[in-house]
């Protein structure tokens, strides 16, 4: 389950952006008559070269209608994706044509002007247009297969690099395309709009309001620098088609090569399964055996046990980081969740094009509300791996992921603002995504980690030793590193062909719909994902590595650097973004799913060793030592652990650290192992305390540089110097567990 969290923040970045999905059967069309208005509104300007949207009448050749704006009221969905619709000047009737209608005439732009104009069209923006809810598109040829494509929205002008030279396409011939269900009513089932650049001077007016142009090649040049005079002008062309209302979107969705993506993504899925089969294969036969060898050895009676079964003591001995853990599996639910339905729903057609934004607010709302079943299964593993500050732990479970994807996109948010952007997102739309966070997901997370916690903790089917197994050194090929490089190969194989058209619709505003083979994607990563976590585990355990936890979780994270590895591959190639804040953009969304994937926080810890001798029939003493520093408290030998130690042997070294005495002076009980959890700057500290008795009573005590003074005192005695009450009860346990 751990591992479904990776895979899951790649998928709910990537609904965060312009996607959409087959048309939902059943919405009412919208019919027209003859001669009635046809609404024509604009939804924003785009680029690839800088991914930056801008509304309509950002340029000032773009006039505004006589009775002013009026932007449509937009989702959630829509304002992440930059749309700002808004109503525009062109008159536009069912089934009548316009010959050369004037939209704004002897427009004269300053230099100010000018220059936005030219930024504009030197970098390549499209402008989007809608009617009755469908976009528009240019249609064009291929050249070399003379295959007819389409590109969504119109060129604001043309660049010409060589001579350095800006043309505006100030005439619009708009081709509307309506099929008849009756006699008397019309449906829109095509909008294509055919750009050009005709020089202001070759458009004449007349009498009855309409204009015409001359015959001649001369193009609507801008001098970027200075004072420009231009005409907009349009006509409008209906014609019948045999395209029912309900198959008008095919144009846009077949605006990628279906068969390659067929080809791609069924050759893909062939491999991960044969290659899923190999591994099921390999593991079964391998640990078959290793079964068949350890009962012949039981049998025996004289060969020690090797490999997992050595460890199976400690395997589910709590991680360290239990907290974190568990907020991140909690996390990870929570968005394997809201994406799992969303990618069924969008496969069955329920998320509609026409709904514009339906997807991404669908999956905010869903991973909102699919909180309060993640904070349960957080709450209940927490427990299961005894943590016991469960209200922070549920507190860092509704902040950690939501909190850096928040904190991230409000601070690129601040760059596009700069822009005067369309993209970036209203403050007031802020401060709706932060309640919803903050008012709905977090009372939700902590409500459902409140009852998780309360229920029994997940059984373990073996019982774990008080005193830790020392790990031997490891294989080269089970470093941490290694291994989760090699783990993030096949996920990455089973989704590399699906990032392609991915990051297509996202970087260059393409239609992504084929839901079904995301669907197809995802099962097959969430398997891929669980028999490489099982893998790189069992021979972790072979190893007598028993740190399993953050390994299984992070084993199939090694996709994610192949991911941001594939995104520099897809920057360099597929790519033309030159500015910077674009480039931060881009790399700053990248690194935000390699960032979670990797998302690992260190946690102070503690151990140490409650020392106690018996002379003759006297009390029972414990050894407790006093700090030269601080306020000189007295405490039994204790220290941080080092790197990768275990609590028990850092408990060894303290004590010979601090007390000079080894672990042969010590006879240490293995069913006596106690815990205590404070916190130290803000930050929670585990402190394992262990038994052990003098075997010496007379053996002396060589104090280190750290302390000043050492005692031998009762429990009474004792009690009263370590002042601390959770030590006090240890020191009590520690009593009831000798005289037993």
């Amino acid at each position: 389950m751990a591992n479904m969290a990776y895979i899951s923040l790649i998928c709910i970045i990537f609904c965060m952006q312009p996607i959409t999905t087959f048309y939902i059967p059943g919405v009412a069309p919208l019919d027209f008559k003859r001669g009635e208005n046809v609404e024509v509104k604009a939804v924003k300007m785009t680029s690839t070269k800088t991914q930056l949207p801008y509304d309509y009448y950002d340029v000032a050749v773009h006039c505004k209608p006589i009775n002013g704006t009026k932007y449509k009221s937009e989702n959630l969905g829509e304002i992440l994706r930059g749309d700002r619709i808004v109503n525009t000047k062109f008159k536009v009737s069912m089934d009548v044509d316009i010959r050369c209608q004037p939209l704004c005439k002897d427009i004269t732009l300053n230099p100010q002007e000018s220059s936005t104009l030219g930024k504009r069209i030197r970098k390549n923006y499209y402008v989007h247009l809608l009617v009755d809810n469908l976009p528009c598109a240019t249609k064009f040829q291929n050249v070399d297969t003379h295959e007819v494509l389409y590109e969504h929205g119109y060129r604001l002008g043309l660049y010409t690099k060589q001579t350095d030279e800006l043309y505006l396409n100030n005439h619009l011939v708009m081709k509307l395309y309506y099929h008849k269900e009756s006699e008397e009513l019309y449906r829109v089932v095509g909008f294509e709009v055919e750009p050009k650049s005709i020089d202001s001077k070759r458009i004449t007016f007349k009498d009855d309001g309409t204009c015409a142009i001359e015959n001649g090649q001369e193009m609507q040049k801008i001098n970027p620098k200075g004072e420009n005079t231009v005409t907009m002008t349009y006509e409008v062309e209906w014609a019948f088609s045999e395209t029912r209302w309900a198959s008008r979107w095919d144009t846009y969705l077949a605006m990628t090569d279906a068969q390659i993506h067929w080809f791609s993504i069924v050759n893909s899925v062939i491999v991960v399964f044969f290659l899923a089969g190999i591994l099921s294969m390999i593991i079964v036969k391998t640990l078959r055996r290793d079964i068949a060898r350890y009962n012949q050895e039981d049998s025996d009676d004289v060969t020690e046990e090797t490999g997992w079964k050595l460890v199976h003591g400690d395997v589910f001995r709590p991680p360290r980081g239990k907290n974190f853990l568990a907020a991140l599996i909690g996390s990870g639910i929570q968005i394997f969740l809201m994406s799992f339905i969303v990618i069924v729903f969008a496969a069955l057609g329920m998320l509609s094009p026409s709904s514009r934004g339906a997807l991404i607010t669908a999956a905010c709302f869903l991973y909102v509300f699919m909180g309060l079943i993640a904070g349960f299964y957080s709450g209940r593993i927490y427990k299961t791996i005894k943590g016991s500050n469960w209200k922070r732990t549920a507190a860092l479970t509704a902040t950690l992921y939501p909190g850096i994807v928040f904190g991230v996109g409000f601070f690129l948010n601040f760059f596009i603002w700069g822009k005067r952007s369309s993209g970036a997102v209203p403050f007031t739309t802020m401060l709706s995504i932060l309640m919803m966070w903050l008012g709905i997901s977090f009372p939700l997370v902590c409500f459902g980690f409140y009852f998780g916690y309360r229920k029994q903790p997940y059984d373990q089917p073996v019982r774990t030793n008080q005193i830790p197994r020392q790990v031997p050194e490891q294989q080269w090929f089970l470093h941490p590193v290694l291994s989760t490089l090699m783990a993030g190969v096949l996920p990455f194989g089973a989704m590399f062909i699906e990032l392609f058209f991915i990051f297509s619709a996202i970087w260059e505003n393409q239609y992504y719909y084929l839901f079904g083979f995301l669907f197809l994607v995802f099962i097959i990563i969430i398997i891929s994902c669980s028999q490489i976590s099982i893998v790189i585990t069992y021979f972790q355990l072979c190893g007598e590595d028993y740190h399993w936890w953050w390994r299984s979780f992070i084993a199939s994270g090694g996709s994610a650097f192949y991911v941001f590895v594939y995104s520099i591959f897809y920057f360099f190639t597929k790519l033309d973004i030159t500015e910077a804040i674009p480039i931060m953009l881009y790399f700053g969304y990248t690194l935000l799913i390699c960032f979670t994937f990797w998302t690992l926080t260190d946690m102070s810890a503690a151990a140490g060793v409650i020392i106690f001798r018996q002379v003759e029939q006297k009390p029972i003493e414990y050894l407790l030592l006093q700090t030269s520093y601080g306020e000189h408290h007295w405490t039994p030998p204790k220290g941080h652990l080092d790197n990768d130690e275990s609590p028990l042997e850092a408990a060894e070294r303290e004590t010979k650290e601090e007390a000079g005495l080894d672990k042969n002076d010590l006879k240490y009980y293995d069913k006596f192992e106690e815990k205590i959890t404070y916190d130290v700057n803000g930050k929670p500290k585990d402190v394992y305390y262990y038994l052990a008795r003098l075997n010496n009573a007379q053996q002396k005590i060589n104090l280190s540089d750290e302390h000043q003074n050492i005692s031998w005192s009762n429990l009474h005695d004792a009690c009263d110097l370590v002042k601390h009450e959770n030590l006090q009860n240890i020191l009590r346990k520690a009593e009831k567990f000798i005289r037993k």
